[in-house]
């Protein structure tokens, strides 16, 4: 495998602009490596996230984990809830182990592993450093619609036309 390919352009800087807000975590820092406890090969644990300072017409949200490095076009994803009511501001760690731990009417749709939760963080053996970026992209509606076997791919280009701000909080990980 060729592990010296260009890095590929972070997701959301091709995306038309937004208003950002703020997204924080007891668990992981941006731009700082992810704990095994958040990776497939350690505990395989969704982290703890908190957000605030989204705009007043927020109606839902959407929250995602992205890995833009690795080694496919389409980069891969390792989490998407969808339908997170607006009165919700954080999840717990563990959350992203099943439906039964999210708040309300959300739900996960299944990720590039085909799983419908959380899948840690698996770069390949020997490549550099991924970057896992975990998104809450604020909606302009109460639901997208969807159903959980729809893709991430699929519930992020519904919501790109539906986002009135977005928080990005970047972690890496390397094996």
């Amino acid at each position: 495998m060729n592990f010296d390919r260009p890095l590929a352009p972070a997701p959301y800087d091709l995306l038309p602009p937004v208003p950002a807000f703020t997204l924080e975590s007891d668990d992981i820092a941006d731009g700082q490596p992810l704990a095994d406890t958040f990776a497939a090969g350690g505990d395989n644990e969704s982290p703890h996230l908190r957000w605030s300072g989204f705009p007043a017409t927020t109606q839902s949200f959407v929250l995602s984990c992205f890995d833009p490095d690795a080694p496919t076009p389409a980069g891969y994803w390792h989490w998407t809830v969808v339908d997170l009511g607006a009165e919700t501001t954080e999840l717990e760690r563990g959350a992203g182990a099943s439906d039964l731990m999210l708040p309300g009417a959300a739900f996960h749709v299944r990720n590039d592993g085909g799983g419908h939760e959380y899948a840690g963080a698996a770069p390949p053996t020997g490549d550099r450093a991924h970057r896992y970026v975990f998104a809450v992209h604020a909606l302009d509606v109460d639901t997208l619609d969807l159903e959980p076997e729809h893709t991430p791919t699929a519930v992020a280009f519904h919501a790109v036309f539906h986002t009135v701000g977005r928080a990005l909080l970047t972690a890496t990980y390397q094996r």
